[in-house]
């Protein structure tokens, strides 16, 4: 196995493991890199900038601009990150390619021969086979992708490359080789689907042990999808909502009530119970793996935030009541 020459590197990374200047307003503690690949991913998801017939810049993946360094480079700073206590885990996120599945093996080998950082990787293996080996690589935790929260949502953006239920599928095979709580997957809002649909696909998810993440749509230019439209903020409130409280064991979508259009009504908690976890500010934060912040990835610095990447002040948890009292 051959170690890519080159990698891609989230634009906010690269500040912060000293590779390029620039000022950050919320720090990452979490490295994210993407494998390198001359041309485009030859999945043809229709929201993605790395699509096969997108015309999007290829240093582009949502609205992040991820810049190609010399690997080697890459990891010397990433070990003394590691060292000094800045990053704590390695997020690698990758494209559909021939030599994909040898290139994080052999970046996810090097990465734990340098330091023992939590190393995630977001990919699409597609056997048993490719499961156990990444595991072998050193990979702590594997994220598999929904992106469509419905089978026709699913069927409709991700370019027919991939099967709904053979994902589910795979969840069962992640899940025996790695564990509960080590596999993970992520649904975009946004993208036709109801509140119910979304929080019903969100419930199978924890239901398996899975655990789900949730992005905003964010039409990107040169997509397919770019005249898109991002989701209704109030909309995506509620939906982070019931992800919090379901992903908590704190309710079950089957104590929910929805309106015939599928939007959220309750939650099936009691008022003052909801209130508590609401004030927190613990929902309407970025999701997914542990110490995953994702600062401004689905939204400019000058909002709206759909994704908070810290703990939200006081002043918006009051906006985000506002929003969800829409």
């Amino acid at each position: 196995m051959d170690l890519a020459a080159q990698i891609r590197v989230s634009l906010g990374t690269s500040i912060v493991l000293g590779l390029t200047q620039g000022k950050l307003d919320v720090v990452s503690t979490t490295a994210y890199l993407m494998t390198y690949w001359e041309d485009k991913c030859r999945s043809n998801c229709s929201f993605c900038a790395q699509a096969r017939e997108s015309k999007s810049n290829n240093q582009r993946l949502a609205r992040v601009t991820w810049p190609a360094y010399p690997t080697a480079e890459v990891l010397e700073s990433l070990t003394t990150s590691v060292e000094q206590k800045i990053v704590h885990r390695v997020c690698i996120q990758t494209l559909n390619y021939p030599e994909v599945f040898s290139h994080i093996r052999a970046l996810t080998k090097e990465i734990k021969r340098c330091t023992a950082v939590e190393v995630s990787v977001c990919c699409q293996p597609q056997s048993r086979e490719l499961i156990q080996h990444l595991k072998k690589s050193g990979i702590d935790r594997l994220g598999i992708a929904l992106d469509g929260a419905t089978p026709q949502v699913f069927s409709k953006v991700k370019g027919g490359c991939y099967n709904w239920e053979n994902q589910f599928s795979l969840f069962e095979e992640a899940l025996l080789v790695f564990g509960k709580g080590k596999v993970s997957t992520h649904l975009i809002v946004g993208l036709g689907e109801t509140e119910r649909q979304t929080v019903e696909t969100i419930q199978r998810c924890v239901d398996l042990g899975v655990l789900p993440a949730l992005f905003a749509f964010t039409p990107v230019p040169g997509t397919a999808l770019e005249k898109g439209l991002a989701p209704n903020l109030a909309s995506y409130r509620r939906v982070q909502l019931a992800r919090h409280l379901i992903v908590q064991k704190k309710t079950n979508v089957s104590g929910f009530s929805f309106s015939a259009e599928g939007r959220i009504i309750a939650f099936g908690l009691e008022n003052p119970v909801l209130e508590e976890v609401i004030s927190s500010g613990l929902p309407f934060q970025t999701s997914g793996c542990p110490g995953c912040n994702r600062p401004f990835y689905n939204e400019g610095p000058r909002g709206p935030i759909y994704n908070y990447p810290k703990v939200p002040s006081r002043e918006e948890i009051s906006k985000i009541r506002d929003d969800l009292a829409d």
